[in-house]
């Protein structure tokens, strides 16, 4: 069915939109997350983000860090389903599919006349093990819900970074020859995706606040002979991480958070926020004090795009804390994110699928309820699902 649909759904126009006040400040003053003018190396520019220690480098490296006992990994029991796509939900609906860790399959409401809305497929990693290669490193404890040959077809890649649990070289090749996607990611990844035999019209890197509309003709729905243009736009948003592939290139490429939103006048467009993978205060001596400084970035965001129908914010790989707070937000913060983002609905990502971190396996969803209840998050309004499922919005 996908190859069927590709003569019509990779007909695609993608303009880069990026905003002339920002064009014109680049003129004058470098960026602050930029550190040399080449784009070639970055930070994060807040005071919430402080660098782990040595002393904390030295006990993770030595393995003096805490890890879940593997009977308990073993005896966990995440929930996985066989992946329907969302077939029985109305078709004004976002519909999110996770697909384990921090993919996600989303496809928007169709648009008038067309037979399915854009598909944006989420930091796709789908390989076994999250590692330079497939003999050592994490390996999954939950297993994809579908082949990958069994996904719909994909209109649109967006990678947040280019750690190996984000941005996976086999997955993103099959996908590349079987859909011939358009490819969004943080500025320094165009070599990387070039060399995996991505072609260069399809790679689109994009620095914090820079927007590009997606045109795509898509099937309609008098038939496979004739097409409907879709629209949206797709913003790279900031957040608080790092990247690196290699022991030598820390901070050489951008990571990024992502907006993406309907371009339509029938009616309200819908918006979904993707967080990526990000820390949002370093946490360094025991509890969270009033007065410490959070990353933000997240109310910008909400501010200038938000509010969001739909956002997709990590809760998991936050514990030692005092190691990993400055990279990955805890609960505690992911609800807060949830807040400043001005969210709507959320789904809970970055869990259940590789242990990179000590906390229990099954701990980010049951503290993700506990912190929602604290600070007044309805019920069900920040939600965690099985790999497989897929959720409307």
């Amino acid at each position: 069915m996908a190859s069927a649909m590709n003569a019509l759904a990779y007909n695609v126009v993608v303009e880069r939109t990026m905003r002339q006040p920002v064009q014109e400040a680049k003129k004058k003053s470098r960026p602050t997350h930029h550190l040399n003018d080449k784009q070639t190396s970055f930070c994060n520019p807040w005071p919430s983000y402080r660098p782990q220690t040595p002393a904390l480098w030295s006990s993770f490296i030595l393995g003096r860090m805490p890890t879940p006992n593997p009977d308990a990994v073993t005896a966990a029991k995440v929930p996985i389903q066989t992946p329907t796509w969302g077939a029985n939900l109305a078709a004004d609906q976002i519909k999110a599919t996770w697909l384990g860790h921090a993919c996600f399959l989303v496809e928007f409401p169709r648009q008038e006349g067309a037979s399915r809305g854009p598909r944006v497929l989420f930091d796709p990693a789908c390989s076994d093990r999250c590692s330079a290669v497939q003999w050592a490193g994490p390996a999954r404890y939950t297993p994809l819900p579908c082949r990958v040959d069994d996904f719909p077809t994909v209109d649109a890649i967006v990678l947040s970074h280019n750690h190996y649990d984000h941005t996976d070289t086999p997955t993103l090749t099959q996908l590349q020859k079987r859909d011939n996607p358009q490819v969004f990611a943080p500025l320094g990844n165009a070599p990387y995706l070039s060399s995996i035999g991505i072609p260069k019209d399809h790679i689109h890197c994009l620095d914090w606040w820079d927007d590009c509309i997606m045109s795509l003709s898509l099937p309609s729905l008098s038939g496979p002979s004739s097409s409907q243009s879709n629209t949206v736009k797709i913003t790279c948003t900031p957040c608080q991480h790092v990247s690196a592939r290699t022991p030598f290139d820390r901070w050489c490429t951008l990571w990024s958070s992502w907006a993406v939103e309907e371009v339509i006048s029938t009616r309200t467009p819908k918006k979904v926020y993707f967080a990526g993978d990000t820390g949002y205060r370093t946490v360094r001596d025991g509890e969270v004090v009033e007065d410490q400084p959070v990353c933000p970035a997240f109310a910008e965001i909400g501010e200038k795009i938000g509010p969001f129908d739909l956002a997709l914010i990590p809760i998991g790989a936050y514990s030692p804390r005092a190691m990993w707070s400055n990279l990955h937000a805890h609960p505690e913060d992911s609800v807060r994110i949830f807040k400043d983002v001005k969210a709507k609905k959320a789904l809970g990502m970055h869990w259940g699928t590789w242990v990179l971190t000590s906390e229990p396996v099954l701990e980010p969803p049951r503290l993700l309820k506990e912190e929602a209840k604290k600070i007044g998050i309805p019920d069900g309004d920040f939600d965690v699902c099985a790999i497989g499922e897929t959720r409307g919005f």
